[in-house]
């Protein structure tokens, strides 16, 4: 029985006075205005490249996109190569080397860093039918991987877990800014009215930047990506999406890619992304990467046993799992997990049915069915999926 990943519920809209909704929609216009004219990406005539886009390149010539994570554990880093062969699976590609110590991964006198394809997507930005974007993990010098390559650690215990069948299912939350830091569509000298009208809105003084996430949708599902929908958020200028439900490793590759994919067109428009987990302090929620979680027994009639079971576990290693969900081992998580804005608190472990105050959630129509999967609401919108994954692999199904 497959699971949809999660949205949070519908809020009753707070009521606005006309004269509000209209001072709000007028500064918001005067703000994205200033925003476009100041972002250096926006002064670019976009159709000049379509005109090389056009030009037929060699049938047997392929540009594929390495992309890997730095040593940072949260930004993407690419570069291209041109292949003289289209590759039909992963292990066709070859193996690369960048500067390791331009990406916080090594020393310079001894900086070749080896990038190891893992997973291949269609690119939606080149334009040759087989041109691609491979995922990869880093490994040193030494041949050991990298200390931010979480996905060679994750392999191990997916290597170990028999015929469990984990899935994964990952709601990523993210935050849209102008080129100074502010979020898209906010007042320059103020702030937007409180949060209540904003999630699942429509309307332009509700909704901001709905034509980019409709195209990292479409882009995203031209790549290969399971992608499982969007949805405005809480904070305006805040969104999110859905990955999975995937098996095994497919979810935190599909996140990754999918976070440079949005990345990428937001660079067209202008606009910059941010996965901070609390971007704007205050009574403004935060941003996660709240992870759905199933094993075969959970989704098996009576699995809600089996999901029990694995609360149990993740109760005695809630330290671990904060270190794992944020990639400053739980530094940026303080500032979002507080006990309030739909956050459990992260010095203690809860769960619950249908509460999204508690680290993990049973959603009602599981606990209904008596059967399907939790939702971990503790990682940040920021954290690194392998680790996550890999951490839930480890507790639930591994028993370490």
């Amino acid at each position: 029985m497959a699971f949809r990943v999660a949205g949070l519920f519908l809020k009753k809209e707070l009521a606005a006075s006309a004269a509000q909704q209209l001072r709000l929609m007028r500064t918001s216009n005067v703000a994205k205005a200033q925003f476009l004219s100041n972002s250096p990406n926006t002064a670019l005539d976009k159709s000049i490249l379509q005109r090389y886009r056009n030009l037929e390149t060699p049938a047997n010539r392929v540009q594929a996109t390495y992309l890997w994570i730095d040593g940072t554990g949260e930004n993407i880093r690419l570069k291209d190569r041109v292949l003289d062969k289209v590759p039909s699976s992963v292990e066709d590609l070859p193996d690369w080397q960048y500067d390791g110590s331009s990406t916080y991964q090594a020393q310079g006198e001894n900086s070749d860093t080896t990038l190891k394809p893992r997973a291949v997507y269609r690119d939606p930005f080149k334009p040759g039918k087989n041109d691609i974007i491979v995922m990869c993990d880093t490994y040193s010098a030494d041949g050991k991987p990298t200390p931010s390559n979480k996905r060679a650690a994750f392999q191990d215990a997916v290597n170990k877990i028999g015929d469990q069948e984990p899935w994964f299912g990952i709601e990523q939350e993210y935050t849209l800014l102008d080129v100074d830091g502010r979020p898209f569509g906010w007042p320059d000298n103020g702030f937007p009215a409180p949060q209540g009208p904003y999630y699942c809105g429509v309307g332009a003084d509700r909704v901001y930047a709905r034509d980019l996430v409709e195209a990292h949708a479409i882009a995203c599902l031209y790549a290969g990506i399971d992608f499982a929908g969007t949805n405005a958020e809480v904070m305006p200028a805040q969104w999110e999406y859905q990955v999975g439900p995937s098996n095994g490793m497919k979810a935190s590759d599909d996140l990754w890619v999918s976070r440079y994919i949005l990345q990428r067109i937001a660079e067209e428009y202008g606009v910059v992304v941010t996965f901070d987990p609390k971007p704007m302090e205050g009574q403004w929620n935060g941003a996660g990467a709240h992870t759905n979680f199933s094993t075969k027994a959970m989704r098996a009639d009576g699995g809600m046993k089996a999901i029990e079971e694995a609360i149990e576990k993740l109760s005695k290693q809630h330290q671990r799992h904060i270190k794992a969900y944020d990639p400053k081992e739980g530094k940026d998580n303080e500032r979002r997990l507080v006990g309030r804005l739909e956050t459990s608190s992260i010095d203690k472990f809860s769960w619950g049915v249908a509460n999204r105050a508690v680290s993990v959630r049973v959603p009602r129509g599981v606990a209904t069915a008596g059967k399907g999967y939790f939702e971990d609401r503790r990682p940040s919108s920021n954290c690194d999926p392998y680790a996550v994954c890999g951490a839930l692999v480890r507790t639930c199904l591994l028993n370490e």
